[in-house]
């Protein structure tokens, strides 16, 4: 049985900085994309950042340039370094990592951005 655990969320000020990391257990098969969605009260599950298995990177409009995607030295991991954080980046985060059959989820983290 596969689980994600994601670490890392927290609370901190505008303009700060978190570090999310998300690592999987079981066997998943071959990754072929990696992920980190968020979800804000009362709005819809949207991407932040996706990189893909040739690293190639999308990120939401919204954070570029301020959030960076990488895989971890861990086959099974990946990382969200955020800086530079708002108020409108509180969420919930969720790590989702992706074969060529199943998607799989994390549990979700929360991000709280407040002065």
């Amino acid at each position: 049985q596969v689980q994600l655990v994601e670490s890392g969320g927290g609370s901190v000020q505008p303009g700060g900085s978190l570090r999310l990391s998300c690592a999987a257990s079981g066997s998943i098969g071959n990754i072929v994309a990696r992920g980190w969605y968020r979800q804000a009260p009362g709005k819809q599950r949207e991407l932040v950042a996706v990189i893909m298995s040739g690293l190639s990177t999308v990120y939401a409009d919204s954070v570029k340039g301020r959030f960076t995607i990488s895989r971890g030295n861990a086959q099974n991991t990946v990382n969200l370094q955020m800086n530079g954080l708002e108020p409108e980046d509180t969420a919930v985060y969720y790590c989702n990592l992706r074969t060529t059959r199943f998607g799989y989820w994390g549990q979700g983290t929360q991000v709280t951005v407040s002065s």
